[in-house]
Parts: C-alpha cells; sequence; structure tokens
C-alpha cells in the first residue's frame, strides 16, 4: 500500500472512504466513475505544451463542462518488482472523442515519497508531497520532473514545467468523491486543471485482472 507508505501514520487521519479507497492492493482495484463540471486550461501560450503531452497521455488541450469521467485505480507488481497503482483518467470530451492522463505510482524508500510516473511511456517522472487535512481529505504536490528518454536523463527546470496540485475528499453529503486539480507553472501561470466528483465501485482483481490497456508501455527503472 503505497500510500500507507508514503503517508505514515497520517494514514489514518483520512476520512474512512479515502482510507479504502488509497488503500488498494494487488486483490482490489478503484473505479471510478463521474463528471467533471469543468476542465479549464490556459492561454494560448500553452497550447503547444498541451498537444505534446496529449500524444503520450499527459494532459490535454481540450476544454468543457459537464465532461464524463472515469478513474481507474488498479494496484500490481511491475516488471522491476516495485508495488505499482495506475490513476488512468478518461475524460469523454466529445461525442467518440476521449483524452487520456495517465499515471503509474510507486513507492520510493530511499526517497522516502511517492514517485509518479507520467503518461505512456513512463519518460516523465515526479516525486510527490502528500498531506492530510483537517476534513480527512488528501492533498497531493508535484515536485519538479525528471526526464528519462533513451540515454537522456536530466532534471527539468521549473521555468518549464509545471507543479500539480491535486485536492481530493470525500463529500457525506453527497456520497460523493470529490477532486480539484490544478497545474501552474511558475512563470507563466495556469496551465491546466480540472474539478467535479465521482462515485467508486471496487473490483476484486482475482476475477478482473489489470486491463492491459491501463498498464504503460514503458516501464521505468529510475526512481
Amino acid at each position: 500500500m503505497i500510500f500507507r507508505q508514503a503517508l505514515g501514520a497520517d494514514f489514518e487521519r483520512l476520512h474512512p472512504q479515502l482510507r479504502r479507497r488509497f488503500g488498494i492492493d494487488g486483490a482490489t482495484a478503484c473505479v471510478g466513475r463521474g463528471v467533471m463540471d469543468r476542465i479549464w486550461r490556459g492561454g494560448p501560450h500553452v497550447l503547444p505544451f498541451l498537444r505534446l503531452g496529449a500524444g503520450r497521455h499527459i494532459l490535454f488541450p481540450d476544454t468543457g463542462t459537464d465532461v464524463p469521467f472515469t478513474i481507474e485505480n488498479y494496484s500490481y507488481l511491475d516488471g522491476y518488482g516495485r508495488e505499482t497503482v495506475t490513476f488512468v483518467r478518461t475524460f469523454e470530451v466529445g461525442s467518440g472523442r476521449r483524452r487520456r492522463f495517465d499515471a503509474t505510482m510507486v513507492y520510493s524508500a530511499p526517497r522516502g515519497r511517492i514517485v509518479d510516473f507520467l503518461g505512456t511511456h513512463q519518460h516523465l517522472a515526479v516525486d510527490l508531497t502528500l498531506r492530510v487535512d483537517v476534513a480527512g481529505g488528501l492533498h497531493i504536490r508535484s515536485g519538479d520532473p525528471r526526464l528519462t528518454e533513451g540515454p537522456l536523463r536530466c532534471r527539468v527546470p521549473s521555468a518549464m514545467s509545471g507543479t500539480a496540485e491535486l485536492h481530493e475528499w470525500y463529500d457525506e453529503e453527497a456520497g460523493r468523491f470529490r477532486i480539484r486539480v490544478q497545474v501552474v507553472n511558475r512563470r507563466f501561470g495556469p496551465i491546466f486543471g480540472y474539478h467535479g466528483s465521482f462515485t467508486a465501485q471496487y473490483v476484486d482483481t482475482a476475477s478482473s485482472p489489470v486491463p492491459a490497456a491501463i498498464r504503460p508501455l514503458r516501464e521505468n527503472p529510475h526512481l
């Protein structure tokens, strides 16, 4: 349970529904379905960045309201024996049109935190900082990305990347998870974001194993 490892004793401070959702293991998956009230992006200057990312399921340039949304969280051991949790988000942005935002997360003991691999080829990796608020909601903030592309391995300067901030919490009255995500560049300002809500179903992975389409096309050994 990588979130339990990363949060330590604070994991028990999460709302019980978030503890269940972020406590999945190799026997159970969590599939959420709902609606994003709004998907937005920054000005025209961010379009090239978003279009480039869309090719590998990292952000995208589309916007909209009341967008059907699915998030698939499966836990499995990757090819390097690491416990991995998928965060595959699918947005139905138009008639017959879908966009995906893929991530796979592993816990790094040397770093003492979760490493988030972005996209279909895991060529971008970011360290995640987690905290639990007084209401039991989870906040996640990303660090500077590290690029691995062929023989090239380097840190992406923060001026050329974005910091992602996620807040997820459980709405008792509505019986739904709520989520808010924004990506901001310290120089150019807001890049991309969305907010909305969803419900979750838990899947026995003994009878429904990890779909091949959920796994990345390439696994990155470099934490």
